[in-house]
C-alpha cells in the first residue's frame, strides 16, 4: 500500500445515491476537522498505476446535522474523462475513501458582508451543493429579508435534492425562493437559457418578483468557470462589484474546478 498523503484520513462509504447513471450522492464517515456550511475538501483514490488522485469536492450536508460533521455528503457526476470521479461512481457501502482532513473554503455566510439583505445563490450541476449546506443554517432566516437559490441543469432529471429544497420553503417561507433553470428541454416549473442572460434581461428577477441592486444584494456564484465569468460580467454591468475583503462587493464566486 502506498503511503496515504500528507492531509488525507481514511473514511469509509456509508451509503450511495443514484440519481442518473452518472449522477450521484456518497455519504461518507471520516475523521476530520471541523468545517462551516459551504466549504469543500479533497477526496481520494489511487489509480491503476498506484498513484494518488484527488479533487475538491463540496459537502452538501450542513456541519450541524444530526449526524456530527464526520459524517459527510457529497454530489458527484462522473466524468467519463475524469481521473477520479468514474472510480468514485463505482464505490458502494463499506468501500475505503480518502478525505482531506482540513475543510477548506472562503464561500461561507460569514464572508457576506453586512450590508446585504437579499442573498442570491447561483449555480450549475453539481456546484448547488454548498449552497444546500448553507439553506441548513439557523442563521439565514433572521440575517437576510429574502434568499434565492438557482439551480441550473442541462436535463430536469439532474434537479436533485427536491426534499432539501422543499424543507428550506417549509421553514423559511415566503423568505425563500427556488429557481430551477433547465437548458436543454422543455420543462414547465423551470426558466429556459443560461444564468448570464436571464440576468442581464432581467427574466430571474422578474420571476421572484425582485430587484438586483447594489446597496442590499449579495451574489454568490459555483459552478463551471463560464458561467462564473460570463455572470460576473452580467453583474458588474447590472452595477454590482466584486467583493474582496479589503473592499466589501456584491459577488463572489468559488473556484476549484
Amino acid at each position: 500500500m502506498t503511503d496515504v498523503p500528507n492531509g488525507l484520513v481514511e473514511g469509509r462509504v456509508l451509503a450511495k445515491k443514484q440519481w442518473t447513471q452518472n449522477l450521484f450522492s456518497l455519504e461518507v464517515t471520516a475523521p476530520i476537522e471541523e468545517y462551516v456550511a459551504g466549504q469543500f475538501t479533497k477526496l481520494g483514490l489511487l489509480n491503476a498505476n498506484g498513484e494518488w488522485v484527488r479533487r475538491a469536492y463540496s459537502m452538501v450536508n450542513h456541519p450541524n446535522h444530526d449526524y456530527g460533521h464526520q459524517h459527510l455528503e457529497f454530489l458527484i457526476i462522473a466524468d467519463s474523462d475524469g481521473q477520479l470521479s468514474p472510480k468514485l461512481n463505482q464505490l458502494v457501502s463499506g468501500d475505503t475513501i480518502y478525505v482531506g482532513k482540513q475543510p477548506s473554503g472562503f464561500m461561507t455566510l460569514e464572508e457576506v458582508p453586512e450590508h446585504a439583505r437579499d442573498l442570491w445563490m447561483l449555480s450549475t450541476g453539481t456546484a448547488v451543493g454548498p449552497f444546500l449546506s448553507m439553506l441548513d443554517d439557523d442563521s439565514l432566516v433572521d440575517r437576510f429579508d429574502k434568499i434565492v437559490l438557482v439551480h441550473a441543469v442541462r436535463r430536469a432529471e439532474e434537479l436533485v435534492y427536491a426534499k432539501t429544497v422543499q424543507d428550506a420553503q417549509a421553514r423559511m417561507g415566503k423568505q425563500f425562493e427556488f429557481v430551477s433553470v433547465v437548458s436543454r428541454e422543455n420543462h414547465q416549473t423551470s426558466l429556459s437559457g443560461r444564468i448570464p442572460q436571464l440576468l442581464l434581461e432581467g427574466r430571474l428577477q422578474k420571476h421572484v418578483e425582485m430587484e438586483l441592486n447594489a446597496p442590499h444584494s449579495f451574489v454568490f456564484m459555483c459552478g463551471n468557470p463560464a458561467m462564473v465569468k460570463d455572470t460576473s460580467s452580467a453583474l458588474t454591468e447590472l452595477g454590482l462589484t466584486k467583493h474582496l475583503r479589503r473592499k466589501p462587493g456584491h459577488f463572489s464566486s468559488e473556484n476549484y474546478w
